[in-house]
């Protein structure tokens, strides 16, 4: 975990060994930096407010090389910088201040989805796309195609249920959580986001406006 306050650090790393973690932690994304060259955790907890570079840029400098959990803890409570953290591949984000039982909670709930040992028989599909939700990868004429985590459970909802149109409300509740106090501007800009990849890579399938109402997955004739 990486926290420049020294008590949190402290705190939350007692709290996590006694659930049976092992934890290091550290004050900057450099020190960080320096013992991922030994190799990855099983997770990675960043504050996003740290001297130097920010949590953010180093979550996004992560992601281009390795799919290692990230919680991201912050100070900033808008619903932007929930979004911001999630949709550059963030897999949850916890505002301070926050219970450590919570946060427990939240790195158990992120093993259980992130960690589920791969199905190779357990997939989704439709036309040439294809995700295995055991281990939240997309394929593309069997090439894998990157996608935070936001578009991940997007598609695989939309995936799960082919032709069943949804609307803007549904899927920030399915997709952002019933808490979210966002906008349903932010549904759209994912699918837009999302949409933009699907057909760069050639999907067979993509996602279909139902003006004024929302969205669905088509497959293309």
């Amino acid at each position: 975990m990486v926290d420049d306050e020294d008590n949190i650090r402290l705190l939350i790393s007692r709290y996590l060994q006694n659930e049976g973690f092992t934890v290091e932690s550290f004050s900057s994304a450099e020190e960080l930096r320096q013992r991922l060259a030994s190799g990855y955790p099983d997770m990675l907890i960043l504050d996003i407010m740290l001297p130097g570079q920010d949590g953010l840029e180093f979550c996004r400098e992560i992601r281009q090389h390795n799919k290692v959990p990230v919680i991201f803890i912050s100070a900033r409570r808008k619903a932007l910088d929930r979004i911001t953290g999630l949709e550059i591949g963030g897999d949850d984000y916890l505002s301070k201040p926050f219970s450590p039982r919570e946060l427990i909670a939240r790195v158990r709930s992120v093993f259980r989805r992130t960690l589920a040992p791969p199905d190779p028989q357990n997939y989704l599909q439709a036309g040439n796309l294809k995700i295995f939700p055991g281990d939240r990868i997309v394929l593309i004429n069997e090439e894998e195609i990157a996608v935070t985590t936001k578009e991940y459970e997007l598609l695989a909802l939309l995936l799960q249920h082919p032709q069943r149109t949804f609307n803007r409300q549904e899927l920030l509740d399915r997709v952002w959580g019933y808490d979210y106090d966002g906008s349903e501007r932010a549904v759209d800009d994912l699918v837009k986001r999302l949409r933009k990849k699907l057909n760069e890579w050639g999907s067979e399938s993509n996602i279909h406006t139902i003006w004024g109402y929302g969205y669905r997955l088509n497959v293309k004739a």
